[in-house]
């Protein structure tokens, strides 16, 4: 798990160090500094994935050789973030211009880039790893250069998901190979689909009133918080590369036909890729969650932070951007229920200063559920109102 991201000339923050938890939520005004940390640890995979997350140099005997060939793929898959420029901070500092560094417990992983302004891959300068037999400078591909979220299963769902469609893309590399659920979810039908009969394994994650602990019952039962009643099914087209999405509402008795997402409350598809990465979600993995309340009804905030508070309690790690004081206030039951303890979870409040600089705040969450400050700018939305029509 990680447990601090530092960040250096990277974007909003010219330096910071971002504690993190199993369950963290990040939050603030807009273009206060928020998505930064989930694109940075999004490129850091990205770079990896591609192949470009390569140490600079490796020791031959007394010979230093670079490698070449490694640096920070800023364009891909996960995060297109445009050319150097778009990165570097405005108020750079230091020689090595843009570092990303997480710690893993007392494993550190330190990543550095040299600023190209028109490039949208900066050459790494520089990788520090936690040492090994074999030493440091070892060459690129060995797991010792890489942190533990490189290696297990990895999620990253964008705020622009899918949304209500006649067909969605049935791309087998992805869903099944990666086990990726598409950063729009667009790969969520298929990997339901392939995996519907895979056992959610024991434990918070399990939906006590499911049908049964297999993957497509639960997810029509956490499915069932959003939109009480309902029941989900994945069909192939035949003779496409397309998979089908429909859903049903009622028991067997009572149950009405199939309905097209087209037909059907447009929160529901935009909520089901989060809920089979949550329900999927494995220890060790990570999750980046962008605005999980979009298009859901208060009562379906909450439950949807109660999904990733259980998640993160069956052991994986979220790291959640969020404008909703209702997956706020989830978080917070899920601490004075006892399924997380206060340390799992994690709120920071980030907010921008005179100038180009930003603060982050990190509110502690009590036994109780309770803050132990709320700043200004925090949530504060509904009292502020609230004066305004009491006047």
């Amino acid at each position: 798990m990680i447990d601090q991201l530092t960040l250096t000339n990277f974007k909003a923050f010219q330096h910071a160090e971002i504690p993190l938890g199993p369950l963290t939520l990040l939050t603030g005004l807009n273009s206060s500094g928020k998505s930064t940390v989930i694109q940075a640890l999004a490129l850091l995979y990205q770079s990896y994935q591609a192949g470009f997350l390569k140490a600079p140099f490796v020791t031959d005997g007394s010979e230093r050789r670079p490698l070449g060939g490694g640096g920070f793929l800023l364009n891909g898959e996960l995060v297109g973030l445009g050319t150097g420029q778009d990165v570097l901070h405005e108020d750079f500092v230091g020689v090595e211009l843009i570092v990303v560094a997480v710690a893993e417990g007392a494993l550190h992983y330190t990543y550095g880039a040299e600023y190209e302004r028109e490039q949208n891959l900066l050459p790494v300068t520089r990788i520090q790893v936690p040492a090994t037999e074999e030493g440091p400078d070892r060459p690129a591909g060995q797991e010792g250069l890489y942190p533990e979220y490189f290696r297990a299963r990895f999620q990253y769902l964008h705020a622009d998901r899918i949304t209500p469609a006649e067909r969605y893309p049935r791309d087998h590399q992805a869903a099944i190979g990666r086990g990726f659920l598409g950063v729009r979810g667009e790969h969520a039908v298929n990997f339901l689909l392939y995996h519907a009969r895979d056992e959610v394994p024991e434990g918070p994650l399990r939906h006590p009133g499911a049908d049964s602990a297999l993957l497509l019952d639960q997810t029509a039962a956490w499915m069932g918080e959003l939109c009480p009643g309902v029941n989900i099914e994945a069909a192939p087209i035949e003779g496409t590369d397309t998979v089908r999405l429909s859903y049903g509402f009622g028991d067997a008795l009572t149950a009405t036909r199939r309905r097209r997402p087209t037909n059907v409350g447009f929160g529901l598809t935009y909520a089901l890729p989060i809920v089979v990465a949550c329900l999927t979600a494995q220890p060790g993995g990570l999750v980046l969650l962008e605005n999980p309340e979009a298009h859901l009804h208060p009562q379906g905030q909450t439950k949807m932070a109660e999904l990733g508070a259980r998640a993160a309690a069956q052991g994986a790690q979220l790291i959640v951007e969020t404008h909703s004081d209702h997956v706020l206030n989830g978080m917070r039951l899920a601490v004075k229920q006892g399924l997380l303890t206060p340390q799992q979870a994690v709120v920071h409040f980030f907010r921008s200063t005179n100038g180009s600089g930003v603060e982050v705040i990190t509110p502690h969450i009590d036994v109780d559920g309770s803050l132990d400050q709320w700043p200004k700018g925090f949530f504060d939305e509904l009292e502020n109102t609230l004066v305004q029509l009491l006047d």
